[in-house]
């Protein structure tokens, strides 16, 4: 059978995650691996999803996490530190994946999705800032490598705000392009 075309860019994502991986491991960069573990792994959640609950992504969804995930990971390489865009960039395209998820969860429990959007984009990016400060400083005092970098307040400050940007814009797309999760695909 002759793979498709979402087939062949989602084994060739998780072949670029698998390039970070290697590149990690042969610069001896734990954050780098991991992050690579982690998105590989996330590149099949798609699939998981689809096969628990009664929905399915169109090809371009898949396509799309899974290119979120290669960019986090090959940010670790290098491009989160030499790029100041590339950190606002992954905070903005997390992000609509996590405030996609609210959205369709709140569409087919016939919920206003606005609200639970903003709040749950806000809340998770606030844990996640403080999981990052803390793995930071807690590595940095043990004398290991940080897996994740805390960059300071302005850092911090501005990854909200670009999460944000992301709850936004699932805000004013989610209906047009998450029909397929919401329960019967209406408009609200």
């Amino acid at each position: 059978m002759v793979p498709s075309v979402r087939e062949e860019a989602e084994r060739g994502l998780r072949y670029g995650i698998l390039v970070v991986f290697v590149i990690g491991i042969r610069r001896r960069d734990p954050g780098a691996v991991v992050n690579a573990v982690v998105a590989l792994v996330a590149t099949y959640l798609p699939g998981i999803v689809e096969g628990v609950y009664d929905i399915e992504f169109r090809p371009w969804q898949r396509v799309y996490v899974d290119t979120v995930m290669l960019l986090h990971a090959v940010g670790m390489l290098g491009p989160y530190d030499d790029r100041w865009w590339w950190d606002h960039l992954t905070h903005t395209l997390s992000s609509t994946i996590l405030g996609s998820v609210t959205f369709a969860v709140a569409r087919r429990c016939d919920h206003n999705p606005r609200p639970r959007v903003v709040a749950v984009v806000v809340c998770v990016g606030l844990l996640w800032e403080l999981v990052e400060y803390a793995i930071h400083v807690t590595a940095n005092r043990l004398g290991f490598e940080p897996l994740l970098v805390s960059y300071g307040k302005t850092d911090t400050l501005l990854d909200l705000v670009f999460n944000l940007v992301g709850a936004l814009l699932v805000l004013l797309f989610g209906d047009r392009y998450l029909r397929n999760f919401t329960d019967s695909g209406r408009t609200r």
